[in-house]
């Protein structure tokens, strides 16, 4: 950047340039407002109600339109909304669009699907579309001027532009809404001049019924009012619990004090997080999960601590039954058996979220490192879905490339018999069936977590519409740590002695002759005190007074 390019004061240039891109409101800018509320209209689009056609039609300067709705416009105004000519609807030529398989519009000859940037003609006698390229190649080049799907001649001046995105077409939305406003009140105007003038008695009648709708309008009451303005409910408010918010905004506010292109936002907002993120993140036991298979039953430890996200996506498949009747598909003899997709071919599976999730390869804590560990089966990176495998011996070359997020602690005679199956050996498909019949949790962290939050919103509610008693407690009943001395299981009230009725503490005197101004008593008489009678001589020795003054005495300690 420049130094001292930044002027405090706007510029002859910024009120005169009106392509300036600074986003002012002013000056030159203001005055090009206008050129640049134009739209550019997509080729498969009505020019009048910019919508997706349904049976277009074009006029001879290539103004496309629906059938349907320039007809219906024609009939309350005779021009043409766009060029604001006269329009006339013979000489609309209805326009055969084709589509290839997938649906697309497309050139009948070359197959090329059409979008925004090609360039569209039509022959107006058989209303044929084609792209440009087709007809200067097929049609004008090789003189053959002749429709090329039905052989219908046609000249040079019957080819007509519907799209070129070289020079786009555009409407501007303000003279089509300003052109239909106009004709709906002609036609309201008109619908009311006839009723009056030419229905003789029923004009007045009309006219008295009009009357009666404008004088004799309800007045709205304050209660009505109250209702109309008042809030949603509570019970609505709370039905969906609140999104979890981080300590963090979500930086609106900067960024539309820094930037011209950014609405202004005057208030801060808390960034907003996953409910399932934050579950994640404060999930600290294990899972444990048991699979019943046709050769006897796997238990599983799954570790939610370390890959919460995965053991997650595992328990709720194991719930939802998605695992019943999966075969176990791929088996390999001293490396790996896997399991987990319904179709039983390997490139099955779906996640719980129904799309594929990241990896959690935590590299130094997990690993492929002895028998029955428990892994997500993959086709690249972070692409988990449902499929999952169990280590027959250690596979430490898998690590990093798929989430370990179990072992198997119950259930190794089981999976001595899978690895024993003998295997097709070009599919290595094992050649019994082996199938999960059903599963179960045992120990579901998630759940215990979602119940906590639940008592939690329901304490917290109690404790705001006074359920609970949230008054603090007394700090004479009450220790340095916390602990009530009046509770129901405390040792230490019996043990200490009751207070006595008066104070013995800092300012007794001051709170007896305070209550005794105020009962009215006088206040006792102050007998003086007896002197002790004695030889006069102190008990100890007198120490001598030190004179005034500051000595810094002795410097041997310094």
């Amino acid at each position: 950047m420049g130094r001292g390019t930044d002027k405090m004061y706007i510029t002859h240039a910024e009120w005169g340039n009106e392509y300036s891109q600074g986003g002012m409101s002013f000056g030159g800018k203001q005055n090009a407002a206008g050129k640049t509320r134009q739209q550019r209209v997509p080729f498969n689009c009505c020019s009048l109600t910019l919508q997706p056609f349904k049976t277009p039609v074009c006029t001879p300067q290539g103004i496309v339109y629906d059938r349907e709705n320039i007809t219906t416009y024609a009939k309350h105004s005779p021009t043409d909304p766009v060029t604001g000519e006269p329009l006339q609807l013979k000489a609309l030529t209805t326009l055969h669009y084709h589509r290839n398989p997938e649906g697309r519009y497309c050139c009948p000859v070359s197959y090329k699907a059409f979008n925004d940037n090609s360039y569209i003609v039509a022959v107006r006698p058989t209303g044929n579309v084609y792209s440009f390229e087709t007809v200067v190649n097929f049609n004008l080049k090789a003189k053959n001027m002749r429709d090329l799907l039905n052989d219908t001649p046609f000249t040079k001046d019957d080819i007509v532009t519907l799209h070129n995105p070289a020079q786009p077409r555009q409407v501007d939305p303000d003279v089509v809404r300003r052109s239909r406003d106009v004709n709906r009140q002609r036609l309201a105007q008109q619908s009311k001049s006839i009723n009056i003038n030419a229905m003789g008695t029923t004009a007045h009648v009309l006219a008295e019924l009009q009357k009666k709708k404008t004088t004799l309008q309800p007045l709205t009451t304050s209660s009505e009012m109250a209702v109309a303005t008042r809030p949603a409910k509570i019970s609505d408010a709370s039905s969906k619990l609140p999104a979890p918010t981080a300590h963090y905004s979500t930086g609106r506010m900067a960024a539309s004090f820094t930037s011209t292109s950014v609405a202004p936002v005057t208030a801060s907002e808390a960034a907003t997080l996953d409910s399932e993120e934050v579950m994640f993140s404060r999930i600290k036991g294990k899972g444990y999960v048991r699979l019943q298979t046709s050769l006897g039953d796997l238990n599983l430890e799954l570790f939610c601590d370390l890959t919460p996200r995965t053991c997650f996506n595992f328990i709720m498949l194991v719930k939802s039954g998605y695992y019943t009747r999966v075969p176990f598909h791929r088996s390999i003899k001293h490396f790996m058996i896997q399991g987990g997709d319904p179709t039983g071919t390997g490139r099955g599976g779906q996640s719980h979220w129904n799309r594929e999730f990241p990896d959690e390869i935590i590299k130094g804590k997990l690993s492929h490192d002895k028998r029955g560990m428990l892994s997500m089966a993959n086709h690249g990176k972070d692409t988990n879905s449902s499929q999952f495998f169990i280590t027959f011996r250690p596979c430490k070359h898998l690590d990093g490339k798929h989430t370990v997020f179990g072992q198997l602690v119950g259930g190794m005679a089981t999976l001595d018999k899978m690895e024993l199956i003998p295997t097709d050996s070009a599919t290595d498909r094992p050649l019994e069936d082996i199938r999960i019949l059903g599963g179960s949790v045992l120990v579901d962290p998630y759940e215990e977590y979602q119940q906590r939050q639940a008592r939690k919103r329901i304490h917290e509610s109690q404790a705001k519409l006074g359920g609970k008693d949230t008054q603090t407690p007394d700090a004479s009943n009450t220790t340095w740590f916390g602990k009530r001395l009046d509770g129901p299981h405390s040792s230490a009230k019996a043990a200490l002695p009751k207070p006595a009725s008066s104070s013995l503490g800092v300012g007794k005197y001051l709170a007896a002759k305070r209550r005794r101004m105020v009962e009215g008593e006088t206040p006792p008489k102050q007998e003086p005190l007896p002197m002790e009678t004695g030889t006069g001589e102190p008990d100890g020795p007198r120490k001598k007074a030190k004179p005034a003054g500051y000595h810094f005495g002795s410097f041997s300690g310094w």
